[in-house]
């Protein structure tokens, strides 16, 4: 536990009244997205076969990936990948025990293929993705953090939470995962998974700006296409408007052009830009509350992938938001509240360098009582710390 929590009030108002607002959220289908949540998925897995064979969770850091574009043929009715994808997995990795062997390279390859399977329905993970793992042991300090008696986290970072979204947060959120619901896709199966969402929020006036790769198989002309993303923009502001209480504007495609052809339609084989429009990476896809808030402060760390026991990079991204969403679930009259955690390498990680808070209040607030009501969660929540570990250990947070 760390010696002091610092607790500050934050003047003026709070995000959901300042006059701009940006928010974006990559859909489960784009490419940033894919690797984040396979290479998380991986670290899980991993986690899981360790204990089984060693009885410890040992010494990984599975957060570095490249997911390189391959090629493709778009024909209305039905085109073929040319070129696959490539997937490349990188960092750090125990793949030994004393006698004990770890086969490392061939669960991460087996984890993602079987994430594909499940996530991507026209993506065949053996013909349209190809797999290179370039897992290494990790080095030996690092490694032998994991052995000490007491596991101290094994880097120096920062991580910032906050809470409560905002309605512009909350409907960018809702709007991806509408439609990348079994219903949307029921509707209409040409809607692929890769599907980005942009919100500009100005004064009560929200503006959103969707990118949706459409399958080809299911377009058999120009007309089709832009009928059926008529159709669609209908539906999806029918959901927004039943929901928010902003004056919403949507646009999907922009760069849609009639008669132009291929050329004018965001066509795709697989559902993905992946397959040959765009590459994606680790950390560069949503933090771990779902959302690329651009009014917030934010973290440099990539959660997803990090060891669950002693990489602060994931544990503190975590713990912050739900610290944050539980002064303000807790404490009477928290408009907005911040939460900034710091490790030292080598400390134990429920005794962080730095706990601080800062909040928004409303007005006529105690802030002398707040203040030590505020401490007393965070302290709690420092408490709580192995819970929240043996959860991210069984993979309860999507980092997607």
């Amino acid at each position: 536990m760390t010696d002091r929590i610092l607790v500050e009030s934050l003047p003026g108002p709070p995000v959901s009244e300042h006059q701009m607002e940006l928010v974006e959220r990559k859909g489960v289908g784009h490419p940033d997205s894919i690797c984040d949540a396979i290479m998380e998925q991986v670290s899980v897995e991993l986690c899981r076969v360790y204990l089984e064979r060693t009885g410890a969770i040992l010494h990984h850091n599975i957060d570095k990936a490249l997911l390189v574009a391959g090629e493709v043929e778009l024909r209305l009715g039905g085109g073929e990948v040319r070129e696959p994808m490539r997937l490349i997995f990188g960092d750090r990795a125990t793949f030994r025990l004393q006698d004990v062997e770890i086969p490392v390279h061939e669960i991460a390859i087996a984890t993602a293929k079987r994430w594909i399977r499940e996530h991507l329905r026209f993506v065949d993970p053996d013909r349209h993705v190809r797999y290179e793992s370039l897992l290494r042991p990790g080095s030996p300090e690092l490694v032998d953090i994991f052995h000490r008696e007491e596991i101290g986290a094994n880097d120096t970072s920062a991580a910032v939470g906050y809470a409560p979204l905002t309605v512009t947060e909350q409907t960018v959120l809702e709007v991806e995962r509408y439609m990348n619901g079994p219903e949307f896709k029921r509707i209409f199966p040409e809607a692929g998974e890769d599907i980005k969402v942009m919100g500009i929020r100005t004064g009560s006036t929200l503006h959103l700006t969707v990118a949706v790769a459409f399958v080809d198989r299911f377009v058999d002309s120009e007309a089709t296409y832009f009928r059926r993303k008529a159709q669609m923009q209908e539906a999806v502001l029918e959901f927004v408007r039943s929901r928010c209480p902003l004056e919403v504007k949507l646009t999907i495609n922009n760069a849609d052009q009639p008669g132009r052809g291929l050329g004018g339609m965001y066509l795709t084989v697989t559902g993905t830009s992946a397959e040959a429009g765009d590459s994606g990476q680790v950390g560069r896809g949503n933090k771990v509350n779902g959302v690329i808030a651009l009014n917030r402060p934010m973290g440099t760390e990539a959660a997803a992938g990090k060891n669950p026991v002693s990489h602060v990079g994931k544990i503190y991204t975590v713990l912050a938001h739900q610290m944050a969403q539980k002064v303000h679930e807790e404490v009477r009259g928290v408009r907005e509240c911040y939460v900034w955690l710091a490790s030292q390498i080598g400390e134990p990680i429920h005794r962080p360098r730095v706990a601080a808070a800062q909040v928004i209040f409303a007005r006529g607030v105690q802030k002398g009582r707040a203040f030590r009501q505020i401490q007393e969660i965070m302290e709690r929540e420092l408490l709580r710390l192995p819970q929240l570990v043996q959860d991210l250990v069984a993979g309860k947070y999507a980092m997607l």
